[in-house]
């Protein structure tokens, strides 16, 4: 098998790792003595819903609703799936969260809420705070997307801007609630996925502010005014940790990243090459952490008596890209431009960085490869990877090379999946 071969199989082992459809149902519980209300949110939701729908016992009652990305849908029976938007909120899915949070708050104690999160359950369950127009909550969203903010930090803002997230989806239930997390955060912290619908949030309105003055964010005026509201107390804080409401809630994650790394690992060591995990929790400016990764795989292949190659080098994690240009590509492929300029001297280093939700940003491809030869077939071509580099503009780079990977939805997220094979 060739090199480029063993990158995408193991990707495919990557995302298989963390399928709804094999992980969900030993998690499920035995249906309560009422009603079953199935909720959720993120790109995952719909392959959920149907691993819920295809476990669940034929005589218990069950029925609700879930919100996903606008081509993630599959076909359920009991469960509604919803499309909306994705990174940026939009009216569907503002409509979704209404009518979960409507359903939730009509339970009784011996109902069950049953919930689905997964990556991108932020934005596409979006319901504004009071206050807040929902054209204002997609301005910030669209300002925190550029300025380079870690996704727990977009998400501090998110849950104070939020009517169902921050754990005020919990508040609003009097039923128990188990909520089935599939992660694609660093650290795997549950009020950072989706943003926490039912998750205690420990962060302030404080927080959010400070963020928005990190980042010298302009945000709109309501968006502004509604967090000096709650700075100065005016308004409730999201629930907090030793908030009585979460003594009837289990936020249980099911997938992440570092579940996927492993049976990335296997794979590899099957065909016998080494491997290291590098870590599930990178986190940085995409083109920084490959300027790590290329001293790393230099010193290697120079000095191979500690680690020898052949090697598989995998981590997982997110990066983030601060806009400085107008080009197209999305962090993966920002990270393999980098990587290619860094290891423009070294020979026989193939890698691969792809999101495990098949979309890299807001791009069609997953992410993207590298070979030995990505550089010389770039100047047969006469692109110039730095200038590309420059203008964020990895998608046309890779496109033009005909090294973009593109997978469609895989229905999971477990954030990137990164693997460096030195020969």
């Amino acid at each position: 098998m060739n090199p480029r071969s063993h990158l995408l199989e193991s990707f495919a082992v990557a995302v298989k790792a963390a399928d709804p459809a094999h992980i969900i149902p030993p998690h499920l519980p035995h249906p309560p003595p009422g009603r079953t209300l199935v909720v959720g949110a993120g790109k995952a939701s719909a392959a959920m819903a149907m691993a819920v729908e295809n476990a669940w016992p034929a005589s218990a009652r069950i029925d609700g609703l879930v919100v996903t990305r606008y081509g993630h849908a599959l076909p359920t029976h009991k469960i509604k799936v919803v499309e909306a938007g994705h990174p940026i909120p939009d009216d569907n899915g503002k409509r979704a969260a209404q009518e979960i949070l409507a359903a939730a708050q009509a339970l009784e104690s011996d109902d069950l809420l049953l919930c689905l999160f997964s990556g991108g359950g932020s934005s596409l369950l979006s319901l504004p705070a009071k206050g807040i127009p929902l054209q204002d909550l997609q301005t910030v969203t669209h300002q925190l997307l550029r300025c380079g903010a870690s996704i727990q930090e977009i998400n501090t803002i998110r849950k104070h801007l939020s009517a169902i997230q921050g754990g005020k989806l919990a508040a609003a239930c009097k039923a128990p609630i188990l909520a089935l997390i599939i992660s694609d955060v660093t650290g795997d912290e549950a009020t950072h996925i989706a943003s926490g619908p039912c998750s205690p949030d420990p962060s302030t309105f404080s927080d959010a502010l400070a963020i928005l003055d990190r980042y010298h964010l302009n945000a709109p005026e309501s968006v502004q005014q509604l967090l000096l509201t709650g700075k100065e107390r005016t308004i409730a804080e999201t629930p907090k940790p030793d908030s009585l409401i979460f003594n009837r809630v289990e936020n249980r994650i099911i997938a992440n990243a570092h579940q996927s790394l492993v049976a990335a690992a296997d794979y590899f060591q099957k065909h016998g090459i080494s491997t290291l995990i590098l870590g599930d929790t990178v986190t940085g400016e995409s083109r920084e952490i490959a300027k790590c990764y290329a001293a790393l795989t230099k010193e290697i292949k120079l000095h191979p008596q500690t680690l020898k190659p052949p090697l598989a080098l995998l981590s997982g994690g997110e990066t983030t890209v601060t806009l400085q240009g107008n080009g197209r590509g999305g962090r993966n492929s920002e990270f393999l431009l980098s990587l290619l300029i860094e290891l423009s001297t070294v020979d026989n280093v193939y890698a691969l960085a792809c999101d495990t939700d098949g979309l890299d940003g807001s791009e069609n491809n997953a992410g993207a490869f590298i070979t030995p030869d990505s550089l010389m077939r770039a100047n047969k071509l006469c692109l110039d990877p730095v200038s590309f580099l420059s203008s964020n503009d990895a998608y046309t780079f890779f496109q033009q090379l005909n090294d973009l990977v593109i997978t469609g939805p895989t229905h999971t997220n477990v954030n990137d999946y990164r693997v460096i094979l030195v020969l």
